[in-house]
């Protein structure tokens, strides 16, 4: 008996196996057919949808009122459903909203009715490019629900929620097999967005909860009275504990850079650092995109190969002989080893998305830590260091398009990506399981290592060109004196480089081909990567997908540094200490004596003149505010630098400078001689 006989009986020992014949038998396919659930698509959708158009128009209206309670006038605020620029809100209704909304716009494009309100599918493009505008608003109410920050928003959003979660889960019991590429396709594709709406049916009535007992906040103004920002402060602001001093010829272990290496791979969280929304659910929706892009690719093949498998029959020794094909005299053992083969061809199969999921989790991993490096970077000042260029941390057009599309651009590079990888290492994987690992183990078919054989003296030419380069580099051309090394023996080292130059050129070939399968690999590997550059650093402009994080970067920088949202926290703060006083002061008012009051208000402003010179001496340092002065509207580009105003004298303008300098000087003795006899009254 064979090692294939052998290895197919261990198995492939199914319930439709016959072991009288050896020979497997047909297996009815199961039929699924159509199902349609007791709450209709149609029917719920049109419910569903008046539902929610009676939750905005109460909210609009709760919006209104509130506007009008504060004193503000305008269109209501339910227009902008989040604060993405606000690092100190509760992220998870954003991201599961987000999360439900791709988990549906993901399935349009299998789905055989993408507008539920119709059955057509001659126009199906049409309707397809019209559920992507209704999904949207329908789930917009689900957010919507948060922004109020009351208790009826809450009561609306739950209600909501709720509304969701059961139709979804009622859909689903009713019909868990579909006949829409696998039986549970569709069960498989809806998990996470049952898991979104379940995660936003409980923490609408917790939000309920903590509002009505009073531990949640109801100000939709909380981000500059949040404490994130001054901890921020404080900690970039604290002395850091020495650390020990290592020796400059102490070299790190290989443990020690294992750990280093695995560090810079794993993301933990930092007490004094917050994603920005947007990174959030770029996260979140990246790892919804990696689970149904597997969903997909595995129900999409893998059910055909074992059907396919199952089905192998003594026909298939006829259709090998049209090919030539003579595996063996016996039918039995041709059935046998097809049987065997397109097991293999499984085994790659699901070896490949494995490691395509591996990958793409791991790759979602680190850029979560490079996401991390490069704010912090970008905050302290360090932009060289993140672009490899000087550029300007400002707003433009490009920048505020790339960082509206940030999020969906990383959801479709990390589909586009799983795709491709899962092509490149199946083909790899059938490579290397047919022309070696079963060869080798069964010792036929060596056509490639007959090849590899046959080319012996061209390897062993290379391994010895490459050998003699080395060990003549290291024993005769090096010498090393005092510490230092320096070249020897150059009459040998140049006849040497002369004599090995036709053999280096086929050493040249071979790292050629080597550096474009591995330039592929690693390209193949980081394309669903956006924070990274798959060109080279002086063309990194030129690659979509960097670009569009750079400009991200400088929209989250620009407009949400912790530091500026925290000095003007600051000052937010101190004017509502200036209002309390100056209310208490009011209703003290013929009590205290009038000479006081005097000496309190000019204290008063005194103080309020510090702090208004504070502001204007942060305003004007302002890299961001720079061009937007009518004062330097005139400058050219050359006299500013990263948006900061370029300081150099002019040449020709030298004793004009002088003569403003002595004006300024008296102007600042005048000022310093009012500002010291104001403080000695």
């Amino acid at each position: 008996m064979s090692a294939v006989e052998d290895f197919s009986k261990d198995f492939y020992d199914y319930p439709e196996w016959n072991t009288e014949k050896g020979l497997p038998t047909m297996v009815p396919i199961e039929v699924i057919l159509p199902c349609e659930p007791t709450a209709g698509d149609a029917l719920y959708h049109i419910c569903i949808s008046a539902i929610s158009l009676v939750v905005m128009l109460i909210l609009a209206v709760l919006a209104r009122r509130m506007k009008l309670g504060d004193g503000q006038k305008g269109v209501p605020g339910l227009l902008s459903p989040v604060n993405f620029l606000d690092h100190t809100q509760h992220k998870g209704l954003a991201v599961a909203v987000f999360g439900v909304l791709f988990c549906k716009l993901f399935g349009l494009v299998l789905s055989p009715h993408p507008l539920p309100f119709t059955t057509d599918t001659a126009n199906k493009q049409s309707w397809m490019l019209l559920s992507l505008v209704y999904y949207p608003l329908l789930y917009y109410p689900l957010l919507a629900c948060g922004t109020l920050h009351n208790a009826v928003g809450y009561v609306l959003g739950s209600l909501l929620a709720w509304t969701h979660f059961g139709v979804l889960v009622w859909q689903k019991a009713d019909c868990p097999k579909t006949p829409q590429i696998y039986k549970y396709f569709s069960l498989l594709t809806s998990l996470p967005q049952v898991c979104c709406l379940a995660f936003l049916s409980f923490q609408y009535p917790l939000l309920l909860f903590k509002g009505l007992k009073g531990t949640q906040k109801n100000t939709a103004n909380e981000d500059l009275h949040s404490s994130y920002y001054r901890d921020y402060v404080k900690k970039i602001l604290q002395k850091k504990k020495p650390c020990k001093a290592s020796t400059s010829t102490e070299k790190p272990t290989l443990m020690d850079r294992l750990t280093d290496a695995a560090k810079s791979y794993i993301y933990t969280p930092e007490p004094v650092f917050r994603f920005p929304l947007k990174l959030a659910i770029s996260g979140v929706v990246s790892f919804i995109a990696v689970y149904q892009m597997a969903v997909v690719m595995v129900t999409s093949v893998l059910p055909t190969l074992q059907a396919v498998r199952r089905g192998v029959n003594e026909d298939v020794t006829f259709l090998l002989a049209g090919f030539n094909i003579i595996l063996s005299e016996d039918k039995a053992e041709v059935v046998r080893i097809v049987i065997y083969y397109m097991w293999c061809v499984e085994v790659c199969y699901l070896s490949a998305m494995t490691l395509s999921c591996l990958v793409n989790l791991d790759m979602l991993m680190r850029t979560m830590v490079l996401h991390r490096s490069n704010l912090k970077g970008l905050y302290r000042g360090d932009i060289y260091n993140v672009y490899n260029c000087q550029r300007s941390i400002r707003p433009s057009r490009p920048a505020l398009v790339c960082w509206m599309g940030f999020t969906s651009f990383q959801a479709a590079h990390i589909c586009l990506g799983f795709l491709i990888q899962t092509v490149v290492f199946f083909m790899c994987l059938l490579i290397a399981v047919f022309l070696i690992v079963i060869p080798v183990v069964h010792g036929q078919n060596l056509v490639l290592m007959k090849v590899l054989g046959n080319m012996w003296p061209f390897w062993l030419v290379l391994f010895l060109a490459m050998v003699v380069q080395h060990v003549t580099a290291h024993f005769c051309f090096i010498r090393k004196s005092a510490g230092t090394r320096d070249l020897d023996n150059r009459g040998s080292l140049f006849l040497l480089t002369y004599l090995l130059f036709p053999v280096n050129v086929l050493i040249g070939v071979f790292l050629g081909a080597w550096r474009l399968i591995i330039t592929a690999l690693f390209n193949i590997v980081h394309l669903g990567r956006m924070d990274i550059s798959l060109l080279n650093r002086n063309v990194e402009a030129f690659d979509p997908a960097y670009r569009c994080y750079a400009h991200y970067l400088k929209m989250e920088v620009s407009q949400s540094h912790p530091v500026m949202k925290a000095f003007c926290g600051l000052l937010l703060q101190c004017a509502g200490q200036d209002a309390a006083g100056q209310k208490a002061r009011d209703a003290e008012e013929g009590i205290q004596l009038v000479n006081k009051e005097k000496q309190q208000s000019k204290v008063s402003r005194s103080k309020r003149a510090r702090r208004h010179w504070q502001l204007l001496y942060t305003l004007v340092n302002n890299p961001s505010l720079v061009g937007s002065r009518k004062h330097f509207q005139h400058q050219s580009n050359d006299g500013f630098l990263n948006g900061t105003l370029n300081q150099a004298p002019r040449v020709g303008s030298s004793k004009e400078a002088g003569n403003k300098e002595a004006g300024n000087k008296e102007a600042g003795n005048k000022e310093a001689e009012k500002e010291t006899q104001a403080a000695s009254n």
